[in-house]
């Protein structure tokens, strides 16, 4: 089972805190989607022979500004190039793209589920980070979305935003249950270096909540979630039983995946491949029938790590007995103090021959990986 993520760089305009790769000038869009039609063509050795792709997932940037045509062209070059049996076609949008008429292109397309985009339904907040759409438009989004026959819908929420309490997170957390997405993705405010809020910290304009103000808003999540049915299942991961997200969840089980597009990761279970973050020199090479991209191969105690570092964020936690057999390693003999600490802390629990972490022990999981990294 494998997936492929397409990765569109386009947006309306720059979200505050965002440094994923986009541009907001559309104009070359046709070109891009030739472009990745292309890729998609060069790269189809990538995953090996007979391997089924099952899942497909547009991202970005923000897919939803592509046409039916777009999606459609897309679709008919994995369909012609790659053994599919599709379970899950994920495409990620905003509230203000999601009119009648798009929900039914996306629908005639074949999207099953979207992720979408709200961060938060408060107006100040959507306002601070330089969001294209209101609260009012997140919540008449998913109206439309569940009236256009939308089931599987996730939406993505942000916390760590400083303020004197926790009223807004509080607040977001109670209007996103109430909706009843079988999914929710939320992810803590980061600040990178070339962002807009990375450029105010510098000049002494913005300054982030502190880690004890954040570490409380993480364990608000996991209660009002918890209590309204939703599965913690990765770290910024909240799902109803059964409705986990297939693609994510195979990018933190390792599986193989293949990246298409500008700034598009890959990984065949050996390696990772890196696509170069620029349409331009994207578009160039590719025209040269050339994947511009960066391969990092990682084989033994490397892959070992990876495994740590991407298996310890998920409820189905780390298998003792893999690495035993993969890596002719005895973690629990190797770690065994270290291991002995994290349980007595509470932080980390052994059932089974498996490592989870608990709630507690979710808001270190970094650190506790890279503790027992080899």
């Amino acid at each position: 089972m494998s997936g492929i993520y397409i990765h569109i760089p386009f947006c309306k305009q720059a979200c505050h805190y965002c440094d994923f790769h986009f541009s907001t000038n559309a104009q070359r869009m046709d070109e891009m989607v030739a472009m990745i039609n292309k890729e998609l063509v060069l790269q189809k050795g990538y995953l090996g022979e007979n391997k089924v792709i099952k899942t497909l997932y547009f991202g970005g940037g923000t897919p939803s500004l592509l046409s039916f045509t777009h999606l459609e062209s897309i679709s008919q070059t994995i369909r012609r190039n790659y053994t599919t049996d599709l379970e899950e076609i994920t495409l990620e949008t905003n509230p203000d793209d999601l009119s009648a008429a798009k929900l039914a292109e996306l629908k005639k397309v074949g999207i099953d589920r979207l992720s979408i985009g709200i961060q938060s339904f408060d107006g100040r907040i959507l306002k601070f980070c330089n969001r294209a759409h209101s609260a009012k438009e997140a919540l008449e989004a998913l109206e439309k979305a569940k009236g256009a026959g939308f089931e599987r819908l996730s939406i993505d929420l942000m916390y760590g935003f400083p303020h004197q309490d926790h009223s807004i997170w509080e607040k977001d957390l109670a209007i996103a249950i109430l909706q009843e997405p079988d999914h929710i993705s939320s992810y803590c405010l980061t600040i990178s270096p070339k962002t807009a809020l990375g450029k105010w910290e510098k000049q002494g304009r913005f300054v982030q909540a502190d880690e004890e103000f954040v570490a409380v808003q993480f364990e608000i999540m996991q209660e009002r979630l918890g209590s309204a049915g939703y599965i913690q299942y990765e770290i910024s991961n909240f799902a109803k039983p059964g409705k986990y997200a297939s693609h994510n969840s195979n990018y933190w089980r390792s599986v193989p995946y293949l990246g298409i597009g500008p700034s598009a990761h890959s990984f065949d279970g050996k390696s990772r491949q890196f696509n170069v973050a620029n349409n331009n020199r994207y578009i160039k090479s590719i025209k040269e029938d050339l994947v511009p991209s960066t391969l990092e191969t990682f084989e033994g105690v490397d892959r070992l790590n990876e495994y740590l570092l991407t298996s310890l964020r998920t409820i189905w936690g780390v298998d003792l007995n893999w690495i035993e057999a993969n890596f002719q390693i005895n973690l629990t003999a190797e770690k065994e103090a270290i291991l002995d600490k994290l349980q007595s802390d509470g932080l980390l629990q052994n059932q089974d021959q498996k490592l989870t972490l608990t709630n507690k022990g979710k808001l270190l999981a970094d650190s506790i990986a890279s503790s027992l990294f080899l």
